[in-house]
């Protein structure tokens, strides 16, 4: 008992416990918060994704001819559009994708119009329903949101499925409206996707915030223990002794007694009860500044890992290849960059490369390249020259572009067989060619509208006949507006000297040199601008 009450009477004891208490509660509140705000930011991504996929494959429906289907007529049309949405749905990786009419008297009732399922997503068991089949809207959410839909209140829709009574996996259902020419809604597109895809994303961050509120709540308290002991128990014990003669010697009133159950805090209450409070006050801004700094850090950690993660980073590419070798490379000039370059074989003959640079930079910048990427990737898996995937680009980034911001972007598809390179340029940097024994020059074409500015911009195709051991590189202006410590511009002049310097290297070989030429050139001074780059050595037939 003696011990016991030493302890509870002890203030080091008891600020100790305190901290500890405290930092246990505030680690489990940083980890509710920060998985409740990052779920709500995953599922907003997730939602936005899955809709801008409905809405390009609604944009493949032709609304005028919804009834005819389902009257028997267009058939070939028909037959086509139904390949075509269940190519989509394999390569959208979605469990299910069905077109439905709705009975817009109470829209308590559909037809369906087209089904097609993939039930390897998710080891679901769908069976496409047939053209024509009835049914009874599911429940009164699902018509709230067809009449939404169809008096025009929302762009689309969304239902989430965490619980399922049908044996079913959980899923979310995107819905978007299937337009005629006239405007007029005359079906609903409805995409199922797995949501396991969303809790595979929450999961690692939810373990990384939680261990790292732990690993600090140790390290705190074992740093806040030695601190107190140090800085404030023994030398308060001396103080008190002290405070006691000056008390019966230099008395200016009544002591204020036994105000605490600590024998030290009872002797200094009047001389310390300010100095406590600001010690107090000071010790938890530091806490707060302290956990949210880690925090911001952790999250914008993730958010460089994931964006480099969207492009291609793994190198060599494409082993197998042997008619053409490619390397890339992308550095943010902050945590997250606005930088974009992408590639990738839209069949066994045709190499789709690209480049673009986002007005502004950070973590808005870095958003809006996210986006931009998996809008160009879809588009170009589904045909077109470069100039008409550009203008689709371009109108859908307007369509959804309420933060005004614009993107640069170069598209080249190459037909390895022939080496015919076809390209549009968006107000990008023209890329530097070099043909085999010569030297690197710039390859300038017709450029457009930077994407985002403008409803409407056009674009041109232009096109370049590679032979074997041609190589054509494409980059951002942050290589030649590089700065280093006295203001002055690594230069285009300077990069197209840099790229000479290593002409005969492989594309690997020159973008390193080109980085270590720019780090020398640079020096201490702070990286302005995110610099990415790709270089592409096209080797034809003879290296087949």
């Amino acid at each position: 008992m003696k011990t016991v009450r030493k302890i509870r009477s002890s203030m080091a004891a008891s600020i100790i416990g305190s901290i500890i208490l405290s930092l246990v509660i505030f680690g489990i509140i940083v980890c509710t918060f920060g998985f409740v705000s990052f779920s709500r930011a995953i599922k907003k991504e997730y939602s936005t994704t899955t809709w801008h996929m409905a809405d390009t494959a609604a944009a493949q429906i032709n609304g005028n001819h919804i009834d005819a289907y389902l009257e028997g007529k267009e058939k070939v049309e028909y037959t086509e559009t139904l390949i075509a949405m269940d190519e989509y749905c394999h390569r959208m990786n979605v469990s299910l994708i069905y077109i439905i009419k709705v009975d817009t008297e109470d829209y308590g009732r559909f037809v369906n119009v087209l089904n097609v399922v993939d039930n390897s997503v998710d080891n679901s068991e769908y069976t496409p329903w047939e053209l024509g089949f009835r049914r009874n809207t599911t429940n009164e959410e699902y018509a709230r949101k067809y009449r939404k839909l169809y008096e025009k209140e929302a762009l689309y829709e969304t239902v989430y499925r965490y619980k399922t009574t049908d044996g079913q996996h959980p899923h979310i259902t995107t819905l978007v409206p299937v337009k005629s020419s006239s405007g007029n809604v005359t079906a609903i597109l409805c995409m199922q996707r797995p949501i396991s895809e969303l809790r595979e994303a929450v999961r690692p961050y939810l373990i990384n915030v939680c261990v790292t509120a732990v690993l600090l709540a140790f390290i705190s308290a074992a740093a806040v223990t030695i601190f107190v002991r140090k800085q404030f128990v023994t030398p308060i014990r001396k103080v008190s002794a002290e405070s006691s003669r000056f008390a019966k010697t230099q008395a200016k009133g009544e002591p204020l007694g036994q105000i605490s159950r600590y024998t030290e805090i009872a002797n200094l209450a009047d001389s310390i009860d300010k100095m406590e409070s600001e010690m107090v006050s000071y010790m938890d801004n530091l806490a707060a500044v302290t956990a949210e700094k880690e925090r911001i850090g952790a999250e914008l950690s993730f958010a460089r890992t994931i964006q480099a993660n969207s492009v291609p980073n793994d190198f060599p590419a494409f082993p197998e290849r042997r008619d053409f070798g490619i390397y890339a490379s992308m550095t943010p000039a902050k945590e997250v960059g606005g930088d974009l370059y992408n590639f990738f074989l839209i069949d066994d003959d045709h190499l789709a490369l690209m480049i673009g640079d986002v007005s502004g930079k950070g973590v808005p910048a870095a958003l809006f390249m996210m986006v931009t990427n998996i809008v160009m990737s879809n588009r170009i898996k589904m045909g077109g020259t470069p100039a008409e995937i550009l203008t689709f680009v371009n109108e859908n980034i307007c369509e959804h572009n309420n933060a005004d911001m614009f993107i640069t972007i170069w598209l080249g598809i190459l037909e390895l067989s022939t080496g015919r390179l076809t390209a549009a340029n968006a107000g990008h940097e023209d890329p530097a060619l070099c043909r085999k024994g010569g030297v690197f020059e710039l390859a300038k074409t017709k450029h457009g509208l930077v994407a985002g500015a403008m409803e409407g911009a056009r674009y041109r195709d232009a096109e370049m006949q590679l032979k074997a051991g041609d190589k054509i590189f494409i980059y951002t202006d942050g290589l030649p507006e590089a700065t280093d410590a006295e203001n002055r511009m690594f230069t285009l002049g300077r990069l197209l000297g840099t790229l000479n310097m290593f002409r005969e290297e492989s594309p690997d070989e020159i973008l390193n040199g080109i980085h270590r030429e720019v780090d020398a050139f640079v020096g201490d001074a702070p990286q302005f601008d995110d610099l990415t780059m790709l270089c592409l050595e096209y080797k034809g037939t003879l290296s087949r």
